[in-house]
Order: C-alpha cells, then sequence, then structure tokens
C-alpha cells in the first residue's frame, strides 16, 4: 500500500485531516459515537459562474439565474463556506456581480486556472482552512471542459443543465435542473453522512417569514445539535417528489390562505381556500397519515376563528392557582350585525361593560383580520368598518403592560412588552380627536394619529400600581392549553387587569416568531420541539 493511512478516535484530529484527502479509519466509541463526527457534512459549496448567471441576450444581459439570489442567501445564512469560481477572461458586468454578491455573502473567489484544477484543495485550505467537511462544486453543462479533473476530485459535483450543453456523466456528478433543487441535495448528503439520526424537515411559509427565522439562524441546511436539516419547500419545483423526500412538514398555513367566508352557521374550517402548494399538502397528507406534520392543519383551525379561541379560553377554569388569581378569557359576545347591540343592558347580559373591543371573527390569513376598534358609545358601534361577523369583547384595563408568551414543545418563555393605556386616557384622547370610537391595525402599531380622526401615538403610559404576574398560574395554562389545542409551537397574549389582578388571556397565534426571546434560548428550543414531535410521532 503506498500513501497514508491514519486510524484515530480522536475526532478534533479527524475533522483536521478530512480535507487533505488521506484514508481515515475511525474507531467508535462509545464516548465518541460516528453522530457526533458528521465527517461527509457540507464544510463549503463552491458555485462556478457557469451555474449562476443567466444566459445573456441584450434584454438580459448578465443576471443572475431564477433562485441564484435564494440560494445563495440560504446558505449564506446556514454559514456554510461559499467560494465562486470563474475563469479569466469573464466580462466586466460579470465581474462587477461578483464583487457584489461575494461582499453581500461573503464569498471567496476562486480563479479557475490550471493551478486551481492542478491542485483544487491547496487553493482552498488556503481561503478555509482545515476545519473539516465535504465539498459540492456546483457547475453547468456548458462547462465541460473541466469535467476530467472534477471527476477526479473527491468533491460533489452538481451539474446544472443548461439548453445545449452536453452530457458527462460520473459517479460523483448529479445533475439538475433548477438550482432550487440544491438545498435539498445537501440536506439528503448531509443525513446521509450523520446517520439514521438526522431529520430533513420541509417548511413553507411566506418569504418574509421564512426571511426572519433563517436570518437567526433557525433553518440551516447543515446538521442541529440534534441532528436537524431545514429545506424549503419551493414552488418552483413540483411539491409532492418534496414531500416524499422530507421527513416532517413544517408550515404556517395561515400564510397561504386566499379567502375566508363566514356566513351564520359555518366555522371557519369549512370556508377557507389555501393557495395550491397548502392544498397540495393537504391531498398529500390525507394520503400519507404516518407523515409527521407539526402541526396538522386541524389543529390550527381554532386559532383562525377568534369566536372559537374565545370558547375554548372558556375552559381555562379548570387551571386552578395556590395564588388569588384567576386566568381566564375575556368577556366576549359574537355579532354578525353591529346594530344588534342597541342596549347597554344587551353587553351586560354576556358580562360585558364600555368600552369594548370589536374584532373580526377571522382571525389571521386575510387582509383585513386585524382592523380593530375600541369603542366608548353604542352609538357609534353602527358606524364601524370593522369586517363582519365580529366578536366583541371586553377593554381590560392592564397599565400598559402585556405579556407575550411563547410555548416550544414542552418550553413556556415570555417577554414584556408595552402595550396601551387604560380605558380613561383613551377616551380622553378620543375625545380630544373628535371621535369616541379607535380604529386601528393590530398587526401595524397600537392606535396612532393621521387624517381620520385616530388618536395619537402613546409614547408615555400614565404611571399606575401594576400588578404582579403569576408565572406559575400562566405557565399552567400554558400547559393546559398546549394539550387541548394538541399543537407544538403556539403563542398567546396576557394582560393583567388592574384591581381584579385577573390574568386574562386576549390572544392566541400559531407559530409566532417568538423574536422577543434571545436567540441563543428560543431556537434551540425551537429545534427541541421539532425533534421531540418527531420521535413521539415515529414511536407510535
Amino acid at each position: 500500500m503506498r500513501g497514508w493511512l491514519f486510524l484515530f478516535i480522536d475526532p478534533a484530529v479527524v475533522v483536521a485531516l478530512s480535507p487533505l484527502c488521506f484514508p481515515v479509519i475511525i474507531w467508535a466509541t462509545e464516548s465518541f459515537p460516528f453522530f457526533s463526527l458528521q465527517m461527509g457534512v457540507m464544510g463549503g459549496v463552491i458555485l462556478d459562474e457557469s451555474a449562476i448567471f443567466a444566459e445573456v441576450d441584450d434584454e438580459n444581459e448578465n443576471l443572475l439565474q431564477p433562485g441564484a439570489e435564494t440560494l445563495l442567501r440560504n446558505l449564506f445564512l446556514s454559514k456554510i463556506r461559499i467560494g465562486i469560481s470563474y475563469g479569466v477572461g469573464l466580462s466586466a458586468d460579470k465581474f462587477s456581480q461578483i464583487e457584489r454578491i461575494s461582499g453581500q455573502y461573503s464569498l471567496d473567489c476562486f480563479i479557475l486556472n490550471a493551478t486551481f484544477l492542478d491542485d483544487p484543495m491547496h487553493e482552498i485550505v488556503l481561503a478555509w482552512g482545515d476545519g473539516g467537511g465535504s465539498i459540492m462544486y456546483l457547475v453547468s453543462d456548458k462547462k465541460n471542459e473541466v469535467f476530467p479533473k472534477l471527476s477526479s476530485c473527491s468533491w460533489q459535483v452538481i451539474v446544472l443543465k443548461v439548453k445545449g450543453g452536453s452530457q458527462h456523466y460520473t459517479s460523483n456528478m448529479l445533475y439538475i435542473e433548477k438550482l432550487e433543487q440544491l438545498p435539498l441535495i445537501i440536506c439528503h448528503l448531509n443525513q446521509k453522512a450523520i446517520g439514521n439520526s438526522g431529520m430533513i424537515v420541509g417548511y413553507i411559509m411566506k418569504p418574509s417569514r421564512v426571511e426572519d427565522f433563517a436570518k437567526r439562524g433557525a433553518f440551516p441546511l447543515c446538521p442541529t445539535y440534534n441532528g436537524l436539516m431545514f429545506t424549503p419547500l419551493s414552488s418552483e419545483l413540483p411539491l409532492l417528489p418534496q414531500l416524499k423526500e422530507v421527513d416532517a412538514i413544517l408550515h404556517k398555513a395561515t400564510d397561504k390562505i386566499l379567502s375566508i367566508e363566514l356566513n351564520r352557521s359555518s366555522k371557519v374550517s369549512n370556508k377557507i381556500t389555501f393557495t395550491r402548494d397548502i392544498q397540495e399538502i393537504q391531498s398529500y397528507l390525507e394520503h400519507n397519515q404516518d407523515c409527521c406534520v407539526i402541526d396538522p392543519l386541524n389543529n390550527i383551525y381554532p386559532l383562525v376563528d377568534r369566536l372559537e379561541i374565545q370558547q375554548i379560553l372558556l375552559g381555562l377554569g379548570n387551571v386552578k392557582s395556590e395564588g388569588s388569581y384567576i386566568i381566564r378569557g375575556p368577556h366576549f359576545l359574537k355579532v354578525d350585525k353591529l346594530d344588534e347591540i342597541d342596549s347597554i343592558t344587551r353587553l351586560a347580559e354576556t358580562g360585558l361593560s364600555l368600552p369594548i373591543m370589536v374584532k373580526p371573527q377571522v382571525a389571521c390569513g386575510v387582509a383585513d383580520a386585524h382592523q380593530m376598534a375600541i369603542v366608548f358609545s353604542i352609538e357609534d358601534l353602527k358606524s364601524l368598518n370593522v369586517p363582519l361577523p365580529a366578536v366583541i369583547q371586553e377593554y381590560v384595563d392592564h397599565s400598559c403592560t402585556l405579556y407575550k408568551f411563547y410555548v416550544l414543545g414542552e418550553k413556556v418563555f415570555y417577554a414584556i412588552k408595552k402595550s396601551m393605556p387604560n380605558a380613561d386616557v383613551l377616551n380622553k384622547l378620543s375625545n380630544s380627536a373628535g371621535t369616541k370610537s379607535i380604529a386601528f391595525d393590530s398587526l401595524r402599531s397600537l392606535p396612532t394619529a393621521d387624517d381620520d380622526n385616530q388618536v395619537s401615538q402613546i409614547n408615555n403610559c400614565p404611571q399606575t400600581r401594576k400588578q404582579s404576574m403569576d408565572l406559575r398560574l400562566v405557565t399552567d395554562a400554558a400547559h393546559w392549553l398546549r394539550k387541548v389545542l394538541h399543537l407544538t409551537i403556539f403563542g398567546f397574549d396576557v394582560v393583567i387587569q388592574e384591581g381584579t389582578g385577573d390574568h386574562v388571556i386576549v390572544d392566541v397565534n400559531y407559530l409566532p416568531s417568538f423574536k422577543e426571546v434571545s436567540d441563543d434560548i428560543a431556537i434551540p428550543a425551537f429545534w427541541e420541539a421539532i425533534r421531540t414531535k418527531f420521535d413521539s410521532r415515529m414511536s407510535k
């Protein structure tokens, strides 16, 4: 035998040797299982310019391939080392683009010349060090002159098919037709590297939410400490094959609602129209009931309907406290027409009194679900522009303090946020603005000043005596809600009523961003919740 053979049990030494292409035998011990090595986990991806630049024509010159920007951001936020390779004689326009994306996504540049092709690992180690992991090289099939050299490398070569390009199959080459296929391939290679403990999570939600989670490190392509890898379920590819290749589905289906129609007798679940991709997922889950989904669509339907949420919260009476406080939902009343309420007596029958909050029955998923109003007079109800049917809810004086609770599996976190002032302050502000109702969009802000007789933004809350929070009571309520709703990840808002000290849950929502909780605490809890749900599902 010629060359070198290394036998080691120290993972640090193995990781250091991995880029040097030596044969390495690993002695697995109880204290050093193979899983902890992650020898084949993707250590870096080199993108050849031929694969990320689109075909050049007079109207579309030197633009990136469709999906290239998203791919670059996905790799960057997954903390995978990224390089870009290009030959000599690159056009000025392309070079300008390379300079831009190199700065934006921390790309290392490799000139594809004879020196690089003769000893590519030398150049890569100089740029990336010897931190270990396997290397992926993405290249267009139009650049077939480099295939013989690439085929002799130990890299995983991915070839993007381009019209007119030639094919040159070798054992270490995979062919793809779209860049959107690459994240799932990376996850599969990583899963193969770490063994059966690896789990691929396919996620689907609106782009802004994906960005929010991804930039906090929640959706890495490489394995988390508990073996999770995250890949987007792309609408640019057939969805069914993607669903078959993932181990679990994470969705925010309420991001994908086209319309909701309600009438006096129907529930929201019977009248939701989802986008085509969610409809395909629904169909897939109906025929593949063993698939792990976080969480089943049926379980999130109550959170789309404010009336159903309020009715569920009536059960909070079962949550007992050793202290003097109680936890409850707000008093409420459903109305199909606002002129149904013609007297204070009608409100009093359900425990309500002025002022009141008026909210659409539809809680999320449509544009006007967050158009609300605070009303101080029965007469002003009739002129409100709140979507119907609606839920009238008591306004709880809570000294400008809102507690946002997040349930991630069995763990519960909370954050304190500033909220609206007590009713007497709001009433004075509304009177000064010449109106007795305050309309606002709860997603955007608290009531703000504008030309439509809104009250001014409340920057300073009057100093009032604040009630202390019974954390044990609210935590018990969180666990009760988790069991009743059968949800893995959700959030709810609590206010503490002045005077009585009642802890009132005023809102419940699915898959919140939990951005108020520190990432180093929340993200591992997020991963653990998903892993526990998957393992529990598989054990059944």
